[in-house]
């Protein structure tokens, strides 16, 4: 394929990219937006394909129908509550790909660079190689810790920060060893060895971040993948993946921005690790009597209702119980109840979690709301319907200055005429902090798997 067909394609495929991006930013043009991936992502392959670099055309292929056959049984196997530990997992394959990429591109015997074009092209690898250590092994920490392999609670090593830095230094007088190098036999020593620590931190970075940061760690390693891609593109030549995956780096690094500030955390507290501890150590221990409900009563009080505001939770996607809720949304609204969704940006184990549920189950994007547009609603709300999630309504974030979720802007639900939880049983959420919300006044529980509670009040509405 001629040059400038290449280069035009890749152009397309840019734009293509962009444009995926923006449609992903709105549940309403989130389908055209994966469209648009879809085909830049194709454009993009054929056209790296069949260029004049590649040559193995049957190892090509072998290795995309390999690929191609993991991608549809994962798509095909996967539910979508084990989404996010999947997303981690695949942000590692990127990681370790950028690694084996920078080791074939410095033992590549045609290379023949000189000078400043030498050190430029081994920096490059050398950072490539780098963020794709981190990328790899901090990203399968984090798949192990989504999907409970692995405690969510921090491990935070005695004075771990000068660990960090000192394999910071490591890396740095590693990387001054590199570019020295005379030879590639010597110079594969300080590429192994940083390697090595690039892995080791990746493990203790994440490893020290507790279980309520995993949002956030979801999408600071989606930034990192795009990173190493980019880095890998820099290597190659290929200004299409530069171009890539420093849209993926970018868009995850504002993502991991807007995931902080919805938990009042930084970036670097973060990274520093230490919140979700379990038994929420710093918290005032909550203790009263609480008030349960079964689904009958909790039917009457919806049906009764004039504006309700339904709250998702993680809860909601380990019982798949969105169908249900969608039937019921359905049900209330023909009986003329106003219905709701309030959506806090880190609700579930990833960024966008509980948007996805419910695009999933048709439920109509105009009754969907971010914590910002909806929670000054609540007083004039008569029913908060709060369907397993926990930390995002916990008052305490409000008013208890001791406690861990200390000014994470929450919903507040509490501040609804009466508020449905529906839990399994009083146990405290990923950030293990208690939750006085359970012991209000205003707050009645309906125990049990949230399906099944769901269903025998949809049951009760269908036959009032």
């Amino acid at each position: 394929m001629p040059e400038s067909v290449i280069i035009v394609s890749y152009i397309a495929a840019t734009i293509l990219f962009i444009l995926a991006l923006k449609g992903l930013s709105h549940p309403e043009t989130a389908r055209m937006g994966n469209l648009f991936g879809i085909v830049g992502m194709a454009l993009a392959i054929i056209a790296t394909v069949l260029s004049d670099r590649v040559n193995a055309y049957g190892l090509v292929i072998a290795a995309m129908a390999i690929g191609g056959a993991v991608g549809i049984y994962v798509a095909r196997k996967v539910q979508m509550t084990q989404m996010p530990e999947l997303v981690a997992i695949l942000h590692s394959l990127v990681g370790l790909a950028a690694v084996l990429i920078g080791y074939a591109n410095y033992l590549d015997p045609t290379a023949a660079f000189e000078g400043v074009a030498k050190t430029i092209h081994e920096t490059e690898i050398y950072l490539g190689v780098l963020i794709g250590a981190v990328t790899f092994t901090g990203s399968v920490i984090a798949w192990g810790k989504l999907c409970g392999k692995i405690s969510g609670k921090p491990v935070l090593l005695p004075g771990r920060h000068w660990i960090n830095l000192a394999l910071l230094v490591a890396a740095v007088v590693l990387g001054k060893w590199f570019l020295n190098a005379e030879s590639i036999g010597i110079g594969l020593i300080p590429l192994i060895l940083m390697t090595l620590i690039a892995f080791a931190f990746g493990v203790h970075m994440v490893m020290a971040i507790g279980g309520a940061d995993m949002p956030v760690v979801v999408s600071m390693l989606n930034s990192y993948s795009g990173w190493a891609a980019s880095a890998t593109g820099f290597m190659l030549s290929n200004d299409l993946l530069i171009v890539t995956g420093a849209l993926v780096g970018s868009s995850g690094a504002i993502l991991s921005y807007i995931m902080c500030r919805a938990m009042n955390r930084n970036f670097l507290s973060v990274i520093a690790g230490g919140f979700g501890t379990e038994g929420g150590a710093g918290a005032a221990r909550v203790e009263g009597e609480v008030q349960a409900i079964d689904p009958q009563e909790a039917a009457a009080l919806l049906e009764n209702a004039k504006k309700v505001i339904i709250v998702p939770g993680y809860g909601m996607a380990v019982a798949q119980a969105q169908y249900v809720v969608a039937e019921i949304v359905k049900t209330l609204r023909e009986k003329g109840v106003d219905v709701r969704f309030a959506i806090h940006p880190v609700a579930g184990r990833m960024p966008g979690h509980m948007n996805v549920l419910l695009a999933e189950s048709k439920i109509p994007y105009d009754i969907v709301y971010e914590m910002d547009e909806i929670n000054d609603a609540f007083p004039e709300t008569d029913v908060a319907v709060v369907i397993g999630a926990n930390d995002i309504v916990n008052p305490a974030a409000e008013e208890d200055p001791d406690s861990p979720i200390a000014g994470m802007p929450v919903l507040e639900v509490w501040k609804a005429r009466t508020c449905i939880v529906l839990k399994r049983s009083m146990a405290t959420g990923y950030a293990g902090v208690d939750n006085p919300l359970f012991f209000r006044d205003n707050t009645r529980m309906l125990f049990g798997d949230a399906k099944d509670s769901l269903e025998k009040v949809l049951g009760a509405l269908k036959h009032s």
